[in-house]
């Protein structure tokens, strides 16, 4: 029985978390990355406080968890291969963003197609790891398709940002 066929639906909830965090992250840190007020470095100072999150995140707190659930602290060499694995794939990505947004990567089009292009490179991994006995049917094929078409469409088809406002002419008083 897989975990999503349980009772409950507390895994549709966590992914759609997922789905909310990630799809607020690319603009979240192109604006932490202008906010840091310089053109040269600034991407690299963002994503120096990304590495600070993630260590608060991705290590205290799951050492929080694992020491109040008396977990066992001994870790096979091979599940930390493979860990250590996702979460340089993971940094690379994040860091790759940043170096979109620094080549004039508009964070909207950048994030499409990220979006877009990971859940295809993603089937293609399973596919590779995991052959389907019998084939892949067509519905499937479609998906990879529709979700190509979809990220080019949103990435072509973007709505127009809004036009830059001038700064207002200052009036001086008359005496």
């Amino acid at each position: 029985m897989s975990q999503s066929a349980g009772p409950g639906m507390a895994w549709l909830v966590f992914a759609l978390i997922t789905v909310v965090a990630w799809g607020v992250y690319g603009l979240m840190l192109h604006t932490g990355q202008t906010a840091m007020a310089d053109p040269l470095h600034g991407r690299y100072k963002a994503f120096l406080f990304v590495g600070l999150a993630y260590f608060l995140t991705a290590v205290l707190a799951p050492l929080a968890v694992l020491y109040s659930r008396g977990a066992s602290f001994s870790f096979p060499l091979r599940g930390v291969g493979w860990s250590l694995a996702a979460g340089v794939a993971g940094a690379v990505g994040a860091f790759a963003v940043l170096l979109a947004f620094g080549a004039k990567g508009q964070p909207a089009v950048v994030m499409s197609i990220v979006f877009a292009g990971a859940p295809i490179v993603n089937a293609g991994y399973a596919l590779m790891l995991h052959p389907p006995q019998g084939g892949v049917r067509w519905q499937f094929v479609a998906g990879i398709v529709l979700a190509a078409a979809g990220g080019c469409l949103v990435t072509l088809y973007k709505p127009a940002p809004p036009p830059a406002h001038a700064p207002a002419a200052r009036v001086e008083p008359t005496r």
